[in-house]
């Protein structure tokens, strides 16, 4: 079946870019995209000919196929009947709809009488979906998504440098912990099967990372749950690796923690983060422990909501009243564990995430990077952003690059005023140097550069030997009226089109097509017989997409034809 997919979507695919063309002019109001699976289906199930389509297979197709193959009901029930009747549209505006087809006319009755069940279906199968999440978020305290709302609502945060958070890193004790239990392991230490270490060794690793040795009548490995999560720790940090056999060894570079370089200390701390998960509470009964999952995420949310801090006593009976109301058990658990923050508190501390004091619980710079990974790792929006001060000049111009316009400007001009211009453009022009690949970047940084007038002119003088920034280089220079400056040559002017076109091609096809029109036929020939000699890093993709993508089968050919001498020229 999977070979059948791909030989229908290959065979469809040029009519349909053909329909999202026809679509932004015709059908302005209709979603292109959901006509592609109908489309496949069609084809796949009733139709040897893509342009033959009868009453009894459209109703067949939408009712009975369609809602078992459809991954967004709720965009199908809100937009495939009228994506569906501008297809049908298209096919006989253009002579594709054939003559073994119903006309138009009946097409599109059909259609009607079955929008109605259509949108039914969709809606139950929206139900479903959310039952299902329901089921899924059924007891999980950590759930992030309840909050997605008012996490995207919060006011820019500002994360501190790197620096400043690797010198917190360093301090973390939970860290340097798992290290000294990783060397206490060495290399080639056997385990146990239904222990990991005999109650010996336990003792020795409960001395090695001064935890204290519990009272107990049975196995001594079973009440020790603070080394388990330690031992766990270290093999999220990835100071410990299983070995051969049922042997489990230290990692050579464990001893040298914490390291010296900012970077690697954060990335290891970042592969712990998880382990707040390890702060959550263990009771005797695993169906308590269970309904108090997710207490040490819930916590550290609502510090983050609260801009850091909250009273501990307050925020203790709302999370006493949320469990309860998640799970039917979280009351009892509650009870059961005495002080479920305790752990919870003990494990986020030591971690370095949050502070205790005067009766409150506050997130450390270190602990609110943490959060934010947690959220943004849950694919839930925050506006989280490098402190001005420590913002580098390419982590300005990615951020940029993402925000609107006037977002933006405001960055930049923050940013801008902590230097003095000469050196703002330096910087700018430097982080635009580093890819050749990254148009966005280096158009983003030669506008900002641009605005600074005679300040910036040494800069632009030494990017002059940067080929990706000599075309801009050329130009500001030139408008400057710059002595002995060079002026700007055609395969500059070439240079800047490609960066346009790549910027454009970023943004979707359509984006790009209409780029390619406003430029006029003649024109863009013109450009197809010279820009293909450009060393430019997107030239042969820019010049293969122009090939499939434009309705004018001259500038099509014309475009292959400059691909290929391009691949040819290439070394």
């Amino acid at each position: 079946m999977t070979d059948r997919i791909e030989v229908a979507a290959t065979e469809l695919r040029p009519l349909l870019e053909e329909f999202i063309l026809w679509a932004r002019t015709n059908a302005p109001d209709s979603d292109p995209e959901l006509v592609g699976p109908a489309a496949l289906w069609h084809r796949l199930a009733f139709s040897q000919d893509l342009g033959t389509w009868k009453r009894a297979d459209l109703r067949n197709l939408l009712l009975d196929r369609m809602p078992k193959v459809i991954d967004d009901p709720d965009a199908a029930a809100d937009g495939m009947v009228p994506a569906v009747d501008a297809y049908l549209t298209f096919l006989s505006q253009t002579g594709r709809l054939t003559k073994g087809s119903d006309s138009l006319v009946e097409l599109q009755a059909e259609l009607d009488d079955v929008e109605d069940d259509f949108v039914e279906l969709m809606e139950d199968l929206i139900e479903d979906v959310e039952g299902d999440e329901d089921d899924d978020e059924a007891g999980d305290l950590g759930d992030f998504e309840p909050f997605a709302d008012e996490l995207a609502d919060l006011p820019t945060i500002r994360l501190r440098p790197d620096s400043e958070l690797a010198a917190a890193a360093r301090e973390v004790p939970l860290v340097t912990k798992a290290r000294d239990l990783a060397l206490w392991v060495g290399s080639g230490r056997r385990v146990g099967e239904d222990t990991l270490l005999s109650d010996a060794e336990v003792e020795e690793a409960l001395a090695t990372v001064g935890l204290p040795r519990p009272e107990t009548d049975g196995s001594l490995a079973e009440a020790v749950p603070q080394l388990w999560n330690l031992w766990n720790l270290a093999v999220d940090l990835e100071f410990l690796e299983p070995g051969e056999g049922s042997t489990v060894a230290v990692q050579d570079d464990t001893s040298e923690w914490p390291f010296d370089d900012d970077e690697d200390v954060l990335d290891a701390w970042m592969l712990g983060l998880h382990s707040v998960d390890y702060g959550d509470p263990e009771l005797s009964d695993e169906d308590l422990t269970m309904a108090l999952a997710g207490l040490t995420r819930a916590l550290l949310v609502r510090l983050l909501l609260a801009g850091g801090t909250r009273d501990l006593d307050e925020l203790r009976g709302e999370l006493a009243e949320f469990a309860a109301e998640v799970d039917e058990l979280g009351a009892d658990a509650w009870e059961a564990a005495g002080d479920p923050l305790a752990s919870v508190l003990e494990w986020l501390t030591g971690y370095g995430m949050v502070e205790v004091g005067d009766d409150a619980v506050s997130l450390t710079p270190l602990g609110t990077e943490g959060v934010v990974h947690l959220v943004d790792d849950s694919d839930i929006e925050i506006d989280a952003r490098p402190a001005i001060e420590s913002m580098s000049a390419h982590e300005l111009l990615v951020l940029s690059a993402e925000l609107p316009e006037d977002e933006a400007d405001a960055e930049f001009a923050a940013w801008m005023r902590l230097r003095e211009p000469e050196r703002a453009a330096e910087e700018l022009l430097e982080a635009a140097a580093k890819d050749d690949g990254d148009a966005l970047i280096r158009v983003q940084a030669a506008s900002v550069v641009g605005t600074l007038g005679e300040a910036a002119v040494p800069a632009w003088q030494e990017a002059l030997e940067q080929p990706s920034l000599r075309p801009y280089a050329a130009t500001h220079l030139s408008q400057l009226e710059v002595e002995d400056a060079p002026e700007p040559t055609q395969d500059d002017t070439h240079w800047l089109i490609l960066d346009m076109w790549t910027i454009s091609a970023g943004l979707g096809r359509a984006e790009f097509v209409g780029s390619l029109r406003d430029i006029g036929p003649e024109l863009l020939n013109n450009l197809l017989e010279v820009v293909w000699k450009i060393p430019h890093a997107h030239v042969e993709e820019l010049l293969d997409l122009i090939s499939q993508v434009h309705p004018d089968k001259q500038i099509a050919k014309a475009a292959r034809r400059a691909l290929f001498k391009a691949r040819s020229a290439t070394p």
